[in-house]
């Protein structure tokens, strides 16, 4: 690592000049994530055939659960590294990273043993019926019965490189598996490959998991002494400051993902009373709702550090022109994506399904949808924002008010009132609410006193 590179970029370099470097190619990983979820979309719904297609979409809550073990070790080590970082205490880099990867690869493996033993009651709770079962099973066992501890893995490591400023390198692995993963889609899934359907969909981004895992593992091994990345057991001590701190951030971002699940998981079961068809229809809208969503989290991600760095080291004026410059950025980009959104709606879902029945679902889902992306990038920087400070008791309770306190009764209601088309609108509702409590959260964060706050002591 070129440290004073990094530390001028953290500390010196113009504030627009470091968002862009920070958060520019984490956009475009995030992007290329979303390209490969959406490529499993694409391409089983190729086949035409709506029953497979749902199968990928009633499968979706267990892969967004593995973000709940990656914002755990993923976020909460990060935010302690770049903290850290910031008041030069490099060994407890060190030692967060080291505790951060192999309690990773831990619940990698559990939630494996885990989804081989409860298979059948976990795919009733999904919302699997006889027609769609043999599908999102086979699907399941790719992605997650041997899948898990890669996936969740290569998001991690990820976190870590750019902790430390290389933002390029952890977009770089991150893209790796994702472009590999469009590439071995359509051989895995189409009658002219392997004709495996959705669980060939899963075979891919397995190995693409696998592959991205690899490339931080190489990186990692090959800079040796120039990061502050460790994976060497040796550092892997049991610091109770450093494992509370990773904890502090990392539990409450592991519960918001696990609410965003639970969350996904009522959406899916209220979808499925209405058959296959809606179901496919809702992942093709959700999917394609997910691209911006993506584009404003890899924003608040990449910021992150900087924020972070500076917080710590007790330059608030750094990190409030850091806030307001990336807050400049998301609001005007997420209206326009909402409008395209709202025109070309009907285009947009033939493209990953050209079925007019699906079509004809897809596209008040995708209006309904898309109507909170400017509240939500705001809400999604705040929570950013608490994170890198290390305020989790924050990112908790706008975890639980995201989706126990306003979305998730708002679904219920909404499907009353308006029954199947009225889901698509609790987002929307509950990211109005948000937006406004992270704005007036922020404005007292950015004004509170200037004094160095380092990471609390053993």
């Amino acid at each position: 690592m070129k440290k004073s590179s990094e530390i001028y970029l953290f500390e010196e370099m113009p504030i627009p000049q470091a968002v862009a470097r920070m958060c520019i190619p984490t956009v475009l990983s995030s992007l290329v994530m979303i390209l490969y979820n959406l490529a499993d979309t694409y391409f089983v719904g190729m086949l035409n055939d709506p029953v497979q297609n749902a199968a990928v979409t009633l499968a979706f809550p267990v892969l967004l659960a593995f973000n709940a073990v990656t914002n755990l070790f993923g976020v909460g080590t990060s935010s302690v590294m770049s903290r850290s970082l910031g008041h030069r205490d490099y060994e407890d880099v060190r030692t967060s990273s080291a505790i951060g990867f192999y309690g990773t690869l831990s619940f990698g493996v559990l939630f494996s043993v885990g989804c081989v033993l409860c298979n059948n009651p976990l795919l009733r709770i999904l919302g699997v019926t006889e027609v769609t079962h043999q599908a999102t099973a086979d699907y399941i066992f790719w992605t997650t019965s041997l899948g898990a501890a890669p996936a969740m893995l290569n998001v991690v490591l990820s976190y870590f490189v750019r902790a430390e400023g290389s933002s390029i390198h952890a977009s770089v692995g991150t893209m790796l598996g994702c472009f590999l993963n469009v590439l071995l889609d359509p051989v895995f899934i189409l009658p002219w490959g392997l004709n495996m359907g959705a669980a060939g969909a899963g075979c891919a981004t397995f190995l693409s998991n696998c592959v991205a895992t690899l490339y931080f593992l190489v990186l990692i091994t090959v800079k040796g002494k120039r990061t502050y990345v460790c994976i060497n057991p040796k550092k892997l001590v049991p610091d109770k400051k450093i494992i509370k701190n990773i904890f502090v951030v990392g539990i409450p971002a592991a519960i918001q993902n696990l609410l965003n699940v639970t969350g996904l998981t009522i959406l899916n079961n209220f979808v499925t009373v209405y058959g296959p068809v809606p179901v496919a229809a809702m992942g093709v809208a959700s999917k394609l709702n997910q691209i911006p969503m993506q584009a404003t989290l890899g924003i608040g991600q990449g910021v992150m550090p900087l924020v972070s760095y500076n917080y710590s080291s007790g330059n608030r004026e750094r990190m409030k022109r850091s806030i307001a410059v990336t807050l400049g950025i998301m609001v005007p980009l997420s209206v326009i994506i909402t409008v395209g959104y709202y025109v070309w709606a009907e285009p947009l879902v033939r493209v990953f399904m050209d079925n007019d029945e699906v079509v004809s679902y897809g596209v008040p889902f995708l209006r309904g949808l898309c109507l909170g992306l400017t509240f939500l990038c705001v809400d999604f920087l705040g929570v950013g924002v608490f994170q890198a400070l290390g305020r989790g008791k924050n990112a908790f309770v706008f975890a639980i008010m995201r989706k126990i306190i306003l979305e998730i009764p708002a679904l219920f209601v909404l499907n009353m009132i308006f029954p199947l088309y009225g889901l698509a609108y609790a987002q929307a509702f509950a990211e109005v609410v948000l937006a406004v409590a992270a704005g007036i959260i922020m404005y007292r964060i950015c004004h509170e006193s200037p004094e160095k706050t380092p990471l609390p002591k053993r």
